[in-house]
């Protein structure tokens, strides 16, 4: 049961890894100016807040072991965005905070649901 949990979690990181790092930076890298700021924008208001919400809900299954996930997740976006845009930009800092309570709150509803199937 360790080692299942032990790989999930490095799978989850890793992930977020990617998605953190990697799209963003495929999107100031590939893209361009205009098409770039609107590939952002889906990253920003798409993509990210349904890979919060599906993290929330794996980390629900097993919070005593994973629950540092949403944690790692919210730090990955903000340093990713402070490296590729601007450090100087606070709104990469409240999106990384919205962003955590989404996971956080998807997180315990899958908790809470799961304990009441288990009952």
């Amino acid at each position: 049961m360790k080692i299942i949990i032990k790989k999930n979690c490095i799978f989850w990181l890793f992930l977020s890894i990617a998605v953190m790092f990697l799209l963003p930076f495929i999107a100031v890298t590939f893209v361009k100016s205009d098409a770039g700021m609107a590939v952002c924008f889906l990253l920003f208001y798409a993509v990210n807040p349904i890979y919060f919400i599906i993290v929330g809900f794996f980390t629900g299954k097993n919070i005593k072991k994973m629950w540092s996930l949403p944690i790692f997740s919210s730090i990955l976006f903000l340093l990713s965005t402070w490296i590729l845009f601007d450090i100087s930009e606070t709104a990469f800092i409240i999106y990384s905070g919205i962003y955590f309570i989404i996971s956080l709150f998807v997180m315990f509803i899958s908790a809470f649901i799961r304990k009441k199937i288990q009952q």
